[in-house]
C-alpha cells in the first residue's frame, strides 16, 4: 500500500452520493454522504459534492485524480452524462469538466456498474484475468464486461447492460419495452414479489414474513422448502442469462456481487449446476463463477482506479 497512489472515488446512487480517498483497494477516508433526493438539479448536487471533494483534498494533498461512477448512460470519452436512472434532470451534463473545475484535478466518469466491474477486474476477484463479466444483483441487475483486457463500452457506452438480456421472449414488458429482461425477474423487488405470491398459496401458519432477500435466505437455511425453491428458481433464471453471455463473450469468469449474492451457496451452488448442464463441457471446465470480493465499496474503488489508469495513459 505504501507505493500506491491516492485518488478519489465517487459513487452516485439514486438516493445517496458517496466519496472517499482510495489507495489501491483500500478506503483511506470517507466523506459524509450526500442525499441526492435533497438536490433538485445537477448544479445543486455538484455544489454539495464539491464541498466534500475540497475537504478530502485538503486532508490528502497527494491525491492525483478523481473518478465518478453514475447510474445511467455515461459517455466516458466525452466525459458527459446522457441520462441517469431514477435521477431526473441529468441530460447531457458535462460532469467530467465540472469535476475538474471543482477539484483542479484530472477526472474520469463512468457508468457505476462498469466501475464495479473495473474494481473487481483490477483489484478484486478477477484480478489478472483478461476476459470477465461482473454482475451486481440488487434493485436491478447491473453489469460490466472486460474483454481482451479492456473495459467494453460499445458504440454508445451501453455495452454490458446484461440486466436487459431477455430470458423469455414472451415475458414481462420491461422499462424500455423489451420483454423478459432478467432484472425483471431476479432483482430484490421481483424476487420478493415471487416469494410473497408463492407463500400466499400455502396453508396459513406455514408461511414466513417476507420483506427482504435476507428473510428469504434465513428461511431457506432453516429448511423451508418454499424458500429453497425460490432460490433455485432465481439461480435457474440467472443461469439462462449467463449462458447467453458465455456464448457471446466466452469469459474466464462470472463475478457476482450485490445484495442477492450474499445468499452465498444458496444461489451459487444451483447456478453452477445449471450452467454445468448447459455449457459445452470443455468450456465449463475452464469457467469460474465467483463471488465478488470488494463488496459495496467496489463502485468507489473502481472509479478511483479508473481515474488513475486514465491519467497514466494520457
Amino acid at each position: 500500500m505504501e507505493n500506491e497512489e491516492l485518488s478519489i472515488g465517487v459513487d452516485m446512487g439514486g438516493t445517496s452520493l458517496k466519496a472517499a480517498v482510495v489507495c489501491g483497494a483500500e478506503i483511506v477516508q470517507r466523506s459524509e454522504p450526500v442525499n441526492t433526493r435533497e438536490c433538485n438539479t445537477p448544479q445543486e448536487l455538484t455544489e454539495r459534492l464539491g464541498e466534500k471533494l475540497r475537504l478530502l483534498r485538503e486532508h490528502f494533498p497527494a491525491v492525483r485524480a478523481v473518478g465518478m461512477g453514475l447510474p445511467g448512460f455515461v459517455d466516458h470519452e466525452r466525459g458527459t452524462v446522457d441520462s441517469l436512472t431514477n435521477v431526473p434532470g441529468w441530460y447531457n451534463v458535462p460532469i467530467r469538466q465540472i469535476l475538474e473545475e471543482i477539484c483542479g484535478l484530472p477526472a474520469s466518469v463512468e457508468n457505476d456498474a462498469n466501475c464495479m466491474a473495473y474494481a473487481e477486474w483490477r483489484l478484486g476477484a478477477a484480478q489478472g484475468m483478461r476476459d470477465v463479466v461482473c454482475l451486481t444483483l440488487g434493485t436491478g441487475v447491473g453489469a460490466g464486461v472486460v474483454a481482451n483486457g479492456q473495459l467494453l463500452r460499445g458504440h454508445l457506452g451501453a455495452a454490458g447492460e446484461i440486466g436487459q438480456v431477455s430470458i423469455d421472449y414472451r415475458g414481462r414488458i420491461g422499462h424500455y419495452g423489451n420483454r423478459g429482461a432478467v432484472e425483471d425477474y431476479i432483482g430484490n423487488n421481483e424476487l420478493m414479489r415471487e416469494a410473497r405470491m408463492l407463500y400466499a398459496t400455502i396453508p396459513e401458519g406455514t408461511s414466513a414474513e417476507m420483506e427482504t432477500p435476507v428473510h428469504l435466505e434465513n428461511a431457506a437455511r432453516a429448511g423451508c422448502e418454499v424458500a429453497q425453491t425460490l432460490w433455485d428458481d432465481a439461480a435457474r433464471k440467472l443461469a439462462t442469462c449467463l449462458l447467453n453471455c458465455h456464448y457471446i463473450l466466452n469469459p474466464q469468469a462470472f463475478v457476482i456481487g450485490g445484495g442477492i449474492s450474499k445468499a452465498g451457496e444458496l444461489l451459487f451452488s444451483p447456478l453452477r449446476r445449471y450452467l454445468r448442464t448447459q455449457i459445452y463441457p470443455p468450456h465449463f471446465a475452464k469457467l469460474q463463477v465467483l463471488p465478488a470480493k470488494l463488496g459495496s465499496d467496489a463502485g468507489i474503488i473502481g472509479a478511483a482506479r479508473l481515474a488513475l489508469d486514465d491519467l497514466s495513459q494520457n
